[in-house]
């Protein structure tokens, strides 16, 4: 067993395990940090995304040692910050989750989109969302939520 150190949620955190291990279950296992889950288990569904220096980046495939050095933030730390709290009451208020399990990568994806980009229009929310997967059929409602998050960011 190796011993891995990795930034989360803004603080260092070292892990004794596999540095090929798979993020995702470094999080989950390790960390008790259940928010971004497995689904596909082939990053195709974006249920596993998290912040990494910023961008929204999917994790349930990709060795935790390569994010050393890297600055990991999960949906757990996203009330923190400004953007992520706006998209976060904005998912609440426009209903933009039915089973919730691809919620949590959504709202990372989103939180990336508005730090890039804070006035999408409709095609780049699309956009910025290609990357995930909802199966229950509230897709309309996340980009209602994400349109709204942006204008709630654009009133601070």
């Amino acid at each position: 067993m190796d011993s891995l150190t990795l930034t989360i949620n803004g603080e260092a955190r070292r892990i004794d395990c596999d540095p090929a291990t798979p993020l995702l279950f470094v999080l989950r296992n390790d960390l008790d940090l259940t928010g971004a889950k497995l689904g596909c288990g082939l990053e195709q569904c974006g249920a596993c995304a998290v912040l990494v220096d910023g961008e929204a980046t999917l994790c349930c495939n990709r060795p935790a040692g390569e994010f050393a050095g890297r600055d990991i933030v999960t949906v757990e730390a996203l009330e923190k910050d400004p953007v992520g709290a706006a998209v976060q009451k904005a998912f609440i208020a426009e209903g933009a989750a039915q089973c919730g399990y691809c919620t949590a990568g959504l709202v990372v994806a989103a939180t990336s989109l508005l730090k890039a980009n804070a006035t999408p229009d409709r095609e780049a929310i699309v956009a910025g969302l290609e990357e995930h997967l909802c199966r229950c059929g509230s897709h309309g409602r996340v980009i209602a939520a994400i349109g709204r998050a942006a204008k709630e960011i654009g009133n601070v």
